[in-house]
């Protein structure tokens, strides 16, 4: 078993230990893109240092409810990655604008916009992000002036929103005052200035001040699924939480395991004998399996092997059918009687050859082996046919 089994647990080994040594490797602290903790080139280190030089306290939550809390007049709330955020998300950060405070989404989609920002959807393919000029009155992107924007563009029907950094004559920068308050939301279609490997250039800096810095509290919100509003509470049955097209697919498969067994099962005709491609002899055959014997050490089946063929051929020859060849009530007194003799020694003995217990070791088996031959060709020997008085006597007769 262990020959067999070695190599796989030497696998399996090798793989565990480089597991572990990976993970050793990669233990440091990791952070995900736009985290002003990171000093990675997709995170936002940088952007939370300049914004801590200018008096800006930065306070990075992972939750829905940790966001709500912290906001206030006096806050800009950063969301991260609004198109992850579900519903119930939503409607707690749906508040921050009206109270006075200013919320900054980072390329939202369609639901984050439905959601916050009513009557500006995104329209289009996302542009590429380059070199903008502002092009616009909003004093924010006009002290910054160029920056690389681009990202996802916005369709705006409301007459008092600002727009700049037009793309095909659409905008990636768009601020939309709150209906009542000092409140705004702002819509940046690209999160690239923000980001530490591109903070540098043009006016990527002065625009992540101008957006992130109007307040003196900034809550940088990063979305994670701890969040307890991400959760779904409601109860749903098993083929609800298997994907859309699921029935089709089973019966795609059903479909196909039926041709399958068909395919399998098809019968065209009686079954027709082969002759077999190479003979075998017998000897060969015997040799082969005494092999297997010997390798998995079963002297048992050798024994049971021998005793068994040894018994079919001494049935017959006391007159027993085959279905009582192997009994020890039936064969073994027949043989006695046909023996002569001591009726009760022979029975024991022949007993114990033919119905006795496995050998222990070799020399037991092959000691099995030759009692066995002798007691077969002692009833050979008894049971053939006398010699013709026509025949001349040989050798053996005279000597006998």
């Amino acid at each position: 078993m262990w020959t067999r089994a070695r190599g796989l647990l030497i696998a399996a080994a090798i793989l565990a230990l480089a597991g572990v040594v990976m993970a050793a490797v990669q233990s440091s602290e990791q952070h995900s893109a736009l985290d002003p903790r990171s000093p990675d080139g997709n995170g936002s280190r940088a952007a939370a240092r300049i914004l801590a030089d200018h008096g800006v306290e930065t306070t990075v939550v992972t939750s829905a409810d940790e966001a709500a809390a912290a906001a206030g007049p006096d806050t800009t709330l950063l969301v991260a990655h609004p198109d992850v955020l579900n519903g119930r998300q939503h409607a707690k950060l749906a508040g921050v604008a009206e109270n006075g405070g200013r919320t900054v989404l980072l390329a939202p989609g369609p639901d984050a916009l439905g959601a916050l920002t009513p009557g500006v959807p995104s329209v289009g393919d996302p542009a590429t992000v380059e070199p903008t000029p502002p092009d616009c009155d909003m004093p924010s992107a006009d002290r910054a002036g160029d920056a690389e924007m681009g990202g996802m563009r916005y369709h705006v029907s409301d007459e008092d929103a600002e727009m700049c950094y037009l793309r095909q004559q659409l905008p990636t920068l768009v601020r939309v005052p709150a209906s009542s308050g000092n409140g705004d939301t702002v819509l940046l279609g690209t999160p690239e200035p923000l980001l530490n490997d591109r903070l540098d250039q043009h006016g990527n800096a002065s625009l992540t001040l101008q957006l992130l810095g109007s307040r003196t509290h900034l809550v940088w919100y990063l979305p994670s699924l701890s969040d307890s509003a991400a959760a779904d509470n409601e109860d749903r049955g098993f083929f609800d939480l298997i994907p859309d097209g699921w029935s089709w697919g089973a019966l795609q498969l059903s479909l196909a395991a039926l041709l399958a067994a068909l395919w399998r099962a098809r019968r065209l005709g009686p079954l027709v004998p082969e002759r077999l491609p190479v003979s075998v002899r017998a000897s060969e055959a015997t040799e082969g399996r005494a092999r297997l014997y010997r390798q998995a050490n079963a002297r048992d089946r050798a024994a049971h092997s021998l005793r068994a063929a040894t018994r079919t051929r001494l049935a017959p020859l006391v007159g027993l059918p085959a279905a009582q060849a192997h009994s020890p009530e039936a064969l073994t007194p027949a043989l006695a009687a046909r023996a002569g003799g001591g009726e009760a020694d022979d029975a024991t003995r022949i007993h114990t050859v033919l119905f006795g217990s496995s050998p222990t070791d070799d020399a037991s088996l092959v000691r099995l082996a030759d009692e066995l031959d002798q007691l077969e060709h002692r009833f050979t020997r008894a049971t053939s046919p006398p010699a013709s008085p026509t025949a001349p006597p040989t050798d053996k007769d005279r000597t006998s």
